[in-house]
């Protein structure tokens, strides 16, 4: 039944452990939304993150890289045409299926073939001949060392010369369509919030927050949807742009191999959010239950837990990363037939990078929960509950938990950027993810030979560094707001003042 499915479908599911992570990650989040939006007490700090500009515009970026990283988690491999393969029958004469053994996403599937128009080696963004000489034979039949023309850059012109004024048509229409996309989105958004309030149009919400004109019942202190809608336009812009040269142009060059540089830089997307976010999960339970025990129970447990997170973080902790990534390559080249794919094999390698980046990060934060919790263990409610016989279990998560929250929370929006940066870092030292998996890491790895020849090749460590700039700024300006928003020294200041 399931073959029959997968033959209707041209393709089959390919279910890697990051992706059904990364989707249950999803459903948790929308479960934690629908709970906090009960709770007035969980929803005020978020409504004062939410009435800041640069909170809201890191926003509209981050969730931007998030719809490119979930369009990248769902895997298939799709069915081989029968001239792909040899033939085989099974039974009375029933072909058998092949499926390709290179893995595709949902994201492949909308950028078409770009990520299969390679070159031969290296060229410029936008160019339309390759970045070196070679030998090429003339026209008149002689051969000569020049600049060769590239396969699918610039492939639609007669005339190179045709270059420029065909990149300024491309980014007017590219333009066009990107303020259409946003009008869409806009409105959309608009009656959204319109739904309720009769005799006013999304058109009306749209053209009152442009300019800025305060609500009907004066309120001051709301969403600054405005900001909101100039960072969507920008985004939307830049998007369809991108796409409209992206078809026929190499927007950030090619690579050695003459792969698309801006192509490996989008599908990088994936990689650092799987490493910010999933290792965090990972780190979170360590801390959370151990900070929590070690400062409540105090005596040998609290000795036992300093011991541990103390001998852990003596232990050099790019030693102990290269270590256990080399263990799970040695049993992935040994075990290479419970692979079918090399997506499965660099998966594996990326939810173990995943995992002893969390087993080794996790004693910052239960450091800091062990001594939020030494202090909440000597307040009046806590010393009353004893007194009534409440158990231990029931102090823990009813009165500790609920108030050292804010203190996970925020360190879990200020240590995602770090983590996004440390596997940069590891990838260029050589224990970071599989080299056949796309990362900005990978993409600096192997760069830094290409900035040392003459000329340079710049644009591959480039595009890395813009793509990682711009999530971790996001990250970081978000992560501020939140920690502000949260950290109740702040807002015990903040009322004083």
């Amino acid at each position: 039944m399931m073959n029959g499915l997968y033959e209707l479908l041209g393709a089959k599911p390919l279910f890697l452990w990051t992706d059904l992570l990364i989707w249950l990650l999803v459903g948790v989040i929308l479960l934690s939304v629908s709970y906090t939006r009960r709770r007035p007490h969980l929803l005020e700090p978020w409504r004062r993150v939410a009435r800041s500009r640069m909170a809201m515009g890191s926003l509209v970026v981050l969730l931007l890289y998030v719809v490119v990283g979930l369009l990248d988690s769902v895997h298939y491999r799709p069915a081989l045409a029968p001239s792909e393969v040899t033939q085989e029958y099974q039974g009375e004469g029933q072909q058998e299926i092949h499926y390709a053994v290179q893995a595709r996403t949902l994201l492949d599937w909308l950028v078409g073939d770009l990520g299969q128009e390679s070159e031969k080696s290296y060229s410029t963004p936008f160019a339309t001949h390759l970045y070196s000489r070679e030998r090429v034979e003339g026209e008149e039949g002689g051969v000569m060392r020049d600049f060769p023309r590239l396969v699918h850059g610039g492939a639609h012109l007669e005339r190179v010369e045709e270059r420029q004024g065909d990149l300024l048509q491309r980014l007017t229409v590219g333009g066009a369509e990107g303020v259409v996309l946003w009008l869409l989105l806009a409105l959309l958004l608009g009656k959204m919030l319109t739904r309720r309030q009769r005799g006013r149009s999304a058109l009306q919400w749209l053209s009152r927050t442009l300019r800025k004109v305060p609500t009907r019942d004066g309120e001051t202190n709301t969403v600054p949807w405005s900001t909101v809608l100039w960072v969507t336009a920008g985004a939307s812009i830049l998007l369809m742009v991108a796409i409209q040269m992206g078809v026929h142009y190499h927007i950030l060059g090619t690579d050695k191999v003459g792969q698309d540089v801006f192509y490996q830089a989008v599908k990088s997307i994936r990689t650092g959010l799987v490493i910010g976010t999933l290792t965090t999960l990972i780190m979170l339970p360590f801390a959370v239950f151990l900070g929590i025990m070690a400062g409540y129970f105090r005596g040998w447990i609290d000795d036992a837990i300093q011991y541990t997170y103390t001998t852990l973080s003596s232990i050099p902790g790019v030693l102990l990363i290269a270590a256990a990534i080399l263990m799970i390559q040695v049993y992935i080249d040994n075990n290479a037939a419970l692979f079918e794919t090399t997506e499965e094999r660099a998966d594996l390698r990326l939810l173990f990078l995943c995992i002893i980046l969390g087993v080794t990060s996790w004693t910052g934060l239960c450091r800091l929960l062990r001594g939020e919790t030494l202090k909440l263990r000597e307040m009046d409610y806590i010393t009353a509950a004893h007194a009534f016989g409440v158990s231990h279990l029931r102090i823990i998560t009813r009165h500790i938990l609920p108030n050292v929250m804010h203190v996970v929370l925020i360190s879990v929006v200020l240590d995602f950027s770090g983590l996004v940066l440390a596997e940069a870092v590891l990838s260029y030292v050589g224990v970071g993810v599989d080299p056949t998996m796309h990362s900005w890491g990978n993409m600096i790895n192997g760069a830094r030979l290409e900035m040392a020849r003459e000329p340079v090749v710049w644009w591959t460590l480039f595009a890395s560094f813009l793509f990682m700039f711009v999530m971790v700024l996001a990250a970081n300006l978000f992560s501020d707001v939140v920690r502000e928003a949260f950290d109740p020294r702040v807002q015990s200041r903040g009322e004083r003042s």
